[in-house]
């Protein structure tokens, strides 16, 4: 399965916007803070509005902030917002109907994929990515006194 860059920025501006959730944050500081394209990023966050997950604020302070809390956004539907189904195989997506499915030796193989897919992705909401990140990133703040040897 390939996860485009598409729903890998998308969760990545989610993270940022949910990072800061009693004010509006504008797509210039999310592109900077992401190193990602503020035009393209315009067009994700045009999908990430469209789908429900963000809302714009219009004015000298505008930006876009969550439409919803953080905790109640998970993974899965994001990267189905942004990529459509995210099956690894036409024959596991849903409401398919397979004409092989006697003969294949496959198919269980792909429908578990598909499940531990949508678990991992489903199990994770933004809150938890939210978490996650403000670990990694105060794990890399944090620094250790140097340690001196005397001779």
């Amino acid at each position: 399965m390939w996860v485009s860059t598409k729903a890998q920025y998308g969760l990545r501006a989610l993270i940022e916007i949910g990072r800061r959730p009693d004010g509006a944050v504008p797509l210039k500081d999310v592109a900077e803070r992401q190193g990602i394209s503020q035009h393209y990023l315009e067009q994700i966050a045009s999908n990430l509005r469209r789908a429900g997950f963000i809302k714009s604020i219009r004015g000298a302070h505008g930006g876009y902030r969550l439409a919803r809390p953080a905790r109640d956004i998970n993974a899965y539907d994001v990267v189905t917002a942004m990529e459509g189904s995210i099956a690894p195989v036409s024959c596991v997506e849903d409401n398919h109907v397979c004409d092989q499915q006697n003969v294949c030796g496959t198919q269980h193989l792909w429908q578990r994929v598909d499940t531990a897919l949508r678990d991992v992705l489903g199990g994770t909401t933004l809150a938890d990515l939210i978490e996650e990140s403000d670990r990694m990133e105060h794990a890399r703040l944090v620094q250790l006194e140097p340690v001196f040897t005397r001779a």
